[in-house]
Parts: structure tokens; C-alpha cells; sequence
């Protein structure tokens, strides 16, 4: 096999990570003839490789930082002691005033550009409406957004006066915003009037209004009118304020040095099981993973758009915000990225000159069952890079976005996670990109394959273990006093080594493949499998939109293996398709992994931020209660549950 991109002298020449490994030759007096030779340094030396992050991206403490990693302890490592610094701050130092920070875009057509001058307006005279109404250091301020400027706004302006962001999406019901954001007892809220998707609009005052109603601490709330629904202050029960009034006025941005580790934001895991995970990091953490990973793995620089489909419920849109940081212009979109057509994504590509556009594999898979040809209909000559994450990319879909996309647009495959708001796993610049597979281990990240009994392993599936710190690592868990539930989370398993839960092969090439979640293994006949080699082979079919396969123990030790397909409009699941899906799985999966059964589902739940929902309905076909399995209001489709429940 031969790969599918391959970088020339001049991509690699100009790549930001060649500039970075001679900056560290030159400092350390090393020879560093490859990525490689790079990483295997970063690794070696977190502490040297981690300095010089900070200081080839000149990151300023106002006080003397002390050493890069003064604990390597793991859990609990204690990087830059002595720092005192801001992730806002940096944000906004030395940018050009008049060009664009943001670009706003929406489903019905309507473009706003924001520049700098008024990002940093716009931000100082809101964290000054946050101070005027008490709200300081430490305090929670939660978003209830759509991907619209205003929540980078909002998220900037709690960073600056050193108070800890929150967010989640519009989509998500009353009861789920609640389990997240109602948890931290916010003393402010920055909302919207509703949005848009699919051609549909989505009124959300009155969730504003119970969402306000489980808050007893709030000391402010803020209303953005998003076009869909106008203000209207009357609507609201008790004082609300007006965006527009909240960022009126000339404040000065004075954002407040704080401590490395001192929380900037909560994310929170998708809760489909228990109450969510609210992951608190750090603001120097946050700083210079995502330095390290917009600028040197996917090479944006000043003047590059950077786009990638998300929403504030995923952290996706946390890594989307930092493009700021690197000083290139940030795209959001408000809306589904399928309409009014497959290719719209494609189209605001083209449209806006994006430098690296983000999506999902199910997109790609969307675009190549509707013949979508994005080279044919866009002028896509901007697009440097594509990535794509939040399940498994096939090598099939890869393919194809090399076909499609240009040859010159590099396929930016990675993995990673919520954790630790970054990737483990991904791509550079200067190497080349097989089908099916991610480059590289990210610099710094100390990326393995462990089995059961912690012993490397190469060529075969295993566990995926960090074996050294990170500075993105969680600084906690929110509501988790002693650590436990942290520990129990990462280490239980492995004591001192970080486990992630996610299948991995490392291949002789250095390169990876991702099988999907450990905890939803397929062990059929004692050989492992990863579900997402199962989609993989299944999901190319025309006649399947989606599909969910399960391997479930029964107690009297047999074992089931059910395979769950979405039909395309106007297609019956017959014998021949079923003959067909049996024959992908034996070709492209694994002949002992054909599954027992094959259903038509009328859908395939997910969790918000668009994961399939494996391991509860596995235990609801073991005989478990929905109602303990699993919390409705964490994922898409809530109906779909009773559905599978009469498959047990």
C-alpha cells in the first residue's frame, strides 16, 4: 500500500514544525532529522520539550515561572509552579486590528465579520458588565449558546477576570443543560433567544426560563437575540440584560494573571451513563496544548481560516475558539451541515478561502453516497488541510478525500478526547498520510498500546495508554474533593499510566489505527475486535445509512452479536442484503466477527456530541432498566431506547 499523500520538499520547508524542531536543535544542540527523531525528544524531555513550547510561542508570566515540569507525578503533576498568566490575555496580544477574528456564518445566508479591535472591545466591555454585577475570580459564568461569536465573547470575557466558562449547546433539553451547567452553581448565564437547524426554527425562552429557575445563585443573565426569535426582556422572568447593552462602552481588556493551573474551563463527558464528568483545565494547560497542536500539527499561522463543524457542547468548538490564539480567523457556523444541500460545508469553504476545515467521518460518508464531488463545485484551492474526527475515518472515506477534495489537501485524521481537549493521535505536515490510518503520536504525548497486563505491544490491538503527563491532563474533576472518581477514571487500571478506553493498533509503520471504545469490545470466539471496524465495512453499502453492532454476554455464557442497520429510503432489508452485509463484514472485518443477527432499526441513537451509544444498550439487552442504563436526556433520540429495549 502506498500512501495517499505525500508532503514535497517545499510543504515540508515551510511547515511551522520545521521552524519549531530547529529552534530546539539549535537550543539543545541535537539533531533531530525527522518528526520522529522529534517526538521521540518531546517524549524523552517533557520538561525541555514543554519550555520550549512556552518560549518559542513567547508566552509571558508575569511572574517568574519556574521550571516547566517541576512534578512529574501522575496523576498530579505540577507544571510552571510559579506561573501567572492569561489565556485571554495572549489571545489579543500584537493582532492586527482591522482584519478578521471572526467570521459568522448561519443557515439562512446571513455573513458577519468581527475584527480584532472589536473582539477585544466587545470582550473587555462585557467582563466589565461580569465585575459590575460581583462576578469574580473563581466564579462559574455558563453559556446556553449556539455556535455564534457572541460565546467566544462570552468565554474570553470570563477568562480575562480569571472567572471559570461553561458551556453547552441550545440543543441540549432543559434537564440535560441542567445536570452540566446547573452543577456549578453559576452566578452568571449568557443565553440566546434560540436557533436554527435544518431549516427549522427553535424558540428558547422558556428553557431560558427553567433553565434560570434551577440557578438560585445567578447574579446576571444575558440575552443575545439571534434573529430567530427577537428580545424581548418581558419574556423573561426577573431582570435579564440585553447582549447589545452588556458589550456597550470603552473598557479597557485588563485581563488578571492567574495561576497555571487555575481553571479556565469546564467541559463535561457525554453523561450517558451517570452524571456527566466535569473536567476543569487549566489556563496555561489549555495555552500551550492547543499552541502546540493549532501551529505545529495543523500548521495554521496569521491569515489562514480555520473551520471546523461543531458545537459548544463538544470541545471541538473549545479547540475550534484557540485558532485565536495562533492569530488566524475563526468560521462558525450556526446550523446542519447538510443543508440545504450534502455539499454545504464545501461550499463555505470555498466561499471564505478556509485554510483547514474540520469534520466528522459521517459526513464524509454522507458526501460520497449523495456523489458529491467538492472539487468539481468548489474552488477549494485555499484548502490546505481537511481533518476529521469524533469516530473512525475508513480508509475507503480517506481515499475518497483525496479524489475529491485535491491532492494538494492533506487528510488530518486524529483522536483524542474530552480529557484532555486535544488530540493523543494525529497528523503533521511533514509526513505522509496512509489510507485508514493517523501519522503520528502528537509531540509530547507519550502514546502506547498496552495488554491486559501492561506489556507494550505492536501490530495488535491494545489498550491506548499516555505514559507521561500531559499539561492538558484535567487539573480535576468538578465535585470530586479527593480525586477519587479522577484516579478511578484514568489509572484504576494501569497505576501511573494515564488509560484513555480506546481500542489502538501501532503498526510497523509508527502510524495508528483506531477500533473504537475498549468497554464495547466485540469478543467473539476469544478474538477481540473494535466496533469500528465492524462500520467500517458495513456502512460503505449504499443501502445502509448507519449501523450499531453489540456484543453482548448472556449469563448463561453464550454470547450474541446482533448488527443494527439504517436503511436507506426505499430499501428492504432482503435475504441478498443480508447476504451482502455478511460478505463485507467476512472481507473487510474479520470472518469469526459475521454477526449472528441483522436488523432494520428505524435509527441509531448517539450521545449530543454524536458518539453511538455502545455500551448502554448493550446493558439494556443484557435486561438492564433503561431508566438506570442510561440518562435520556444526554442523547439524541430518547424514543429509540424503547425501541431497542423490545430487542432484548
Amino acid at each position: 500500500m502506498e500512501p495517499q499523500w505525500t508532503p514535497t520538499d517545499v510543504d515540508i520547508e515551510q511547515a511551522n514544525v520545521t521552524g519549531f524542531t530547529r529552534f530546539v536543535e539549535e537550543r539543545h544542540g541535537l539533531d533531530l532529522p525527522d518528526y520522529r527523531a522529534l517526538w521521540q525528544w518531546s517524549v524523552d524531555e517533557p520538561g525541555d520539550f514543554w519550555q520550549a513550547v512556552w518560549d518559542a510561542f513567547d508566552v509571558v508570566s508575569h511572574t517568574d515561572p519556574g521550571p516547566a515540569l517541576a512534578d512529574a507525578s501522575m496523576p498530579g503533576a505540577v507544571w510552571f509552579p510559579g506561573a501567572r498568566l492569561n489565556f485571554a490575555e495572549y489571545v489579543f496580544r500584537e493582532r492586527p486590528p482591522g482584519e478578521a477574528a471572526i467570521v459568522r456564518l448561519d443557515e439562512v445566508g446571513r455573513r458577519r465579520e468581527i475584527g480584532w479591535a472589536e473582539l477585544e472591545r466587545r470582550t473587555a466591555a462585557l467582563a466589565a458588565t461580569l465585575r459590575a454585577h460581583g462576578v469574580g475570580e473563581g466564579d462559574r459564568v455558563v453559556g446556553y449558546l449556539p455556535n455564534i461569536p457572541e460565546a467566544i465573547v462570552a468565554l474570553l470575557a470570563t477568562a480575562s477576570i480569571g472567572a471559570v466558562w461553561a458551556g453547552c449547546g441550545q440543543d441540549y433539553a432543559v434537564p440535560a443543560a441542567i445536570d452540566r451547567l446547573g452543577r456549578l452553581e453559576p452566578r452568571a448565564l449568557v443565553t440566546a433567544t434560540g436557533y436554527r437547524y435544518a431549516g427549522r426554527r427553535h424558540d428558547r425562552v422558556d428553557e431560558v426560563n427553567r433553565l434560570r429557575a434551577a440557578m438560585p445563585d445567578l447574579a446576571l443573565t444575558v440575552v443575545v437575540s439571534t434573529g430567530e426569535t427577537p428580545f424581548d426582556a418581558a419574556a423573561y422572568a426577573g431582570a435579564v440584560l440585553d447582549w447589545q447593552d452588556a458589550v456597550s462602552g470603552d473598557a479597557e481588556l485588563e485581563p488578571l494573571p492567574v495561576a497555571f493551573d487555575h481553571p479556565l474551563w469546564v467541559v463535561f463527558s457525554s453523561g450517558t451513563t451517570g452524571p456527566p464528568k466535569g473536567l476543569v483545565h487549566g489556563h496555561g494547560g489549555v495555552l500551550l496544548e492547543h499552541l502546540k497542536a493549532l501551529s505545529l500539527h495543523l500548521d495554521l499561522r496569521p491569515g489562514d481560516r480555520f473551520l471546523w463543524y461543531t458545537s459548544p457542547s463538544w470541545m471541538m468548538w473549545n479547540f475550534l475558539l484557540s485558532g485565536l490564539l495562533v492569530g488566524c480567523t475563526v468560521v462558525t457556523y450556526d446550523g446542519a451541515p447538510s443543508h440545504p444541500e450534502v455539499d454545504r460545508l464545501w461550499r463555505i469553504a470555498a466561499d471564505e478561502n478556509v485554510t483547514v476545515l474540520g469534520t466528522s467521518p459521517g459526513y464524509v460518508l454522507a458526501c460520497i453516497k449523495a456523489g458529491v464531488v467538492p472539487q468539481d463545485d468548489h474552488d477549494l484551492s485555499a484548502l490546505r488541510g481537511v481533518g476529521v474526527t469524533g469516530s473512525t475515518l475508513p480508509a475507503s472515506s480517506s481515499l475518497w478525500l483525496a479524489d475529491n477534495a485535491g491532492e494538494h489537501v492533506q487528510v488530518m485524521s486524529i483522536s483524542g478526547g474530552t480529557d484532555v481537549v486535544t488530540a493523543f493521535v494525529g497528523a503533521v505536515p511533514t509526513v505522509p498520510v496512509w489510507p485508514g490510518e493517523i501519522s503520528v503520536p502528537c509531540l509530547g504525548v507519550a502514546v502506547d498500546a498496552f495488554d491486559e497486563t501492561g506489556r507494550p505491544v505492536r501490530g495488535e490491538v491494545g489498550e491506548l495508554v499516555v505514559t507521561a503527563p500531559m499539561p492538558s491532563m484535567p487539573v480535576r474533576f468538578w465535585n470530586d474533593p479527593d480525586g477519587t472518581r479522577y484516579r478511578d477514571s484514568y489509572f484504576s487500571v494501569y497505576p501511573g499510566v494515564w488509560r484513555h478506553g480506546d481500542w489502538i493498533t501501532i503498526t510497523e509503520r509508527d502510524t495508528f489505527e483506531m477500533h473504537g471504545r475498549s468497554d464495547s469490545t466485540l469478543n467473539r470466539h476469544g478474538v477481540r475486535m473494535g466496533s469500528a471496524d465492524i462500520y467500517q465495512a458495513v456502512e460503505t453499502l449504499p443501502e445502509i445509512v448507519e449501523s450499531l453492532v453489540l456484543g453482548i454476554e448472556r449469563p448463561d455464557g453464550t454470547y450474541r452479536m446482533p448488527l443494527f442497520v439504517v436503511l436507506a429510503e426505499g430499501t428492504t432489508l432482503t435475504d441478498d442484503l443480508k447476504e451482502r452485509i455478511r460478505a463485507a463484514v467476512r472481507e473487510h472485518a474479520s470472518p469469526r466477527h459475521v454477526p449472528d443477527e441483522i436488523v432494520a432499526a428505524p435509527g441509531v441513537p448517539h450521545t449530543r456530541t454524536g458518539k453511538k451509544l455502545e455500551v448502554p444498550l448493550k446493558r439494556i439487552l443484557q435486561g438492564a432498566d433503561p431508566a438506570r442504563a442510561v440518562d435520556r436526556t444526554a442523547i439524541d433520540d430518547p424514543d429509540l431506547l424503547d425501541w431497542y429495549r423490545g430487542q432484548a
